[in-house]
């Protein structure tokens, strides 16, 4: 009998834990699902608003319009210079942003107790929230009482208006995300770098390949997969950005610089045009959607290319 007993005791645990390994997979999936589920309930939202005549101004005028509110922005000369504008500040960006923080990864890739101290604090600026780091530089590039208008007078550009001139706006916000960001490019491109394999470089150095031969045709090709994931995440960012730039100039001057998100958030807030302004998120997302499907098929392929190679 007590054999008997044991036995069922045994054949119940030993169900509870097959019933337990049954749903692990799902329990530990269940956080994934909440988040997914987090991010498509704004998304589907803004959908249905950018189907809608929805003006929280004229509440009675709500209803489906379906495509007009797309139709209206493609007709818009003011959307297509919010495009211009948004496309214009992610290459500016981009570019200088990658330049240099592959230029400062070349510079510290050797291990000493030097470079890994920069390396250290070039994480600072990606301590700062943008939104502080753009008044932080709002100060500094008061023309009246900024640091960085006194440093520039001692060089002859007396009076400079920084983010205060359309003609200097642009420069002066791009060299903010410059400073905020570039150290993310320059810290996943020092990883790479010092990833790479040495047997290369070292058979390169003992035939006496010069150096720039040797970056152009060995570093490059081999850092271009972090080279792109670099690229796809810091062009990404920038096609969204809105917190450096409405912190210093909330578009302007005039509408300098109303990108994408900017004009998202005045046509919300300031205009209380709901619907358009979801309108402009959603293309938004289509432009980012298509960007970083390109960029991931092409790191994709340099993949299966450098699988083979090995």
């Amino acid at each position: 009998m007590a054999e008997t007993q044991v036995a069922a005791i045994a054949g119940a645990e030993h169900k509870k834990n097959a019933r337990l390994q049954r749903a692990l997979p799902y329990l530990l999936s269940l956080p994934a699902l909440l988040v997914c589920i987090g991010i498509l309930i704004p998304f589907v939202t803004a959908i249905i608003y950018a189907l809608q005549r929805y003006n929280l101004a004229f509440p009675d005028m709500r209803g489906f319009i379906w495509w007009g509110n797309f139709v209206d922005l493609a007709t818009d000369p003011a959307f297509w210079h919010t495009a211009r504008v948004s496309l214009e500040y992610t290459i500016l960006t981009v570019v200088v942003e990658l330049l240099l923080g592959l230029g400062i990864a070349l510079l510290l890739e050797k291990r000493n107790w030097v470079n890994n101290t920069i390396s250290v604090l070039l994480i600072l600026p990606l301590m700062v929230a943008p939104a502080i780091a753009a008044l932080m530089w709002k100060l500094m590039t008061n023309p009246n009482f900024g640091v960085m208008s006194y440093l520039v007078s001692l060089v002859g550009f007396h009076n400079f208006k920084w983010a205060s001139a359309p003609d200097t706006a642009m420069f002066t916000v791009v060299l903010v995300d410059t400073w905020v960001y570039t150290p993310f490019i320059t810290i996943l491109l020092l990883a790479g770098l010092r990833a790479l394999p040495k047997s290369p470089f070292e058979a390169a150095e003992l035939d006496g390949v010069p150096r720039l031969f040797v970056f152009s045709r060995v570093t490059l090709p081999m850092l271009t997969p972090y080279i792109l994931t670099a690229t796809l995440f810091r062009m990404l960012d920038s096609m969204q950005q809105f917190d450096i730039i409405y912190s210093m100039t909330q578009g302007g001057p005039g509408d300098t610089l109303t990108v994408f998100q900017v004009q998202a958030y005045l046509e919300a807030f300031n205009f209380t045009n709901i619907g358009r302004s979801a309108a402009l998120v959603i293309v938004l997302w289509a432009i980012t959607y298509a960007l970083s499907t390109i960029f991931i098929k092409n790191w994709l392929k340099l993949r299966a290319k450098a699988r083979g190679a090995a």
